[in-house]
């Protein structure tokens, strides 16, 4: 009897930590902005959460048939749940603009806070040692860049309405089936 108490008990407790787990997902699927942030969090919940409600079941029914099959359940979403987030990331990285704005700290300043003033001497040196020719290819870059840019936007430009124009006429053609 105090047998099955006890593995009530860790049944409960995997189970509660489980549910946890579960709710921080939904939390953080809520709460963060970018979408690779809450693939995270909602990876989160698909393993842990998952694990350990499964485990919590496992304990409760005992080692059976039935223990087989939710141990099989958790190695299906162990196997599908890190394949579809990848999947999933990637879309996202190729079809977000601002996924590559990452802020970069300056590492000019010293352990203290502050720059000595012979580097800051150094700094200025170095930086009025760039050459025209150095700044001349920059500029060409930059424009071939912006001229690649203004292509590739007119391009997606033109395929946008050329799809919203035969969205058009696909509802033109509905309405007039519909009369």
């Amino acid at each position: 009897m105090v047998l099955a108490w006890m593995r009530f008990a860790a049944a409960a407790g995997l189970l509660l930590l489980g549910l946890v787990f579960e709710v921080l997902a939904v939390f953080g699927v809520n709460r963060f902005r970018r979408a690779l942030n809450r693939m995270h969090a909602a990876a989160m919940g698909d393993t842990l959460g998952i694990l350990f409600v499964m485990l919590g079941l496992m304990v409760l029914k005992g080692w059976s048939m039935d223990s087989l099959k939710l141990f099989l359940v958790v190695a299906f979403f162990w196997i599908a749940s890190p394949v579809s987030g990848h999947m999933i990331s990637r879309l996202e990285a190729m079809t977000d603009e601002d996924l590559g704005e990452i802020l970069v700290m300056d590492k000019t300043l010293e352990a203290g806070g502050q720059e000595t003033r012979g580097q800051e001497a150094e700094n200025q040196e170095a930086e009025g040692q760039r050459t025209e020719a150095q700044e001349a290819e920059n500029q060409e870059a930059e424009g071939q860049r912006t001229e690649a840019q203004e292509a590739e936007n007119q391009e997606a430009q033109r395929q946008r309405t050329e799809a919203q124009e035969a969205r058009a006429q696909e509802n033109k053609r509905w309405e007039h089936e519909d009369i």
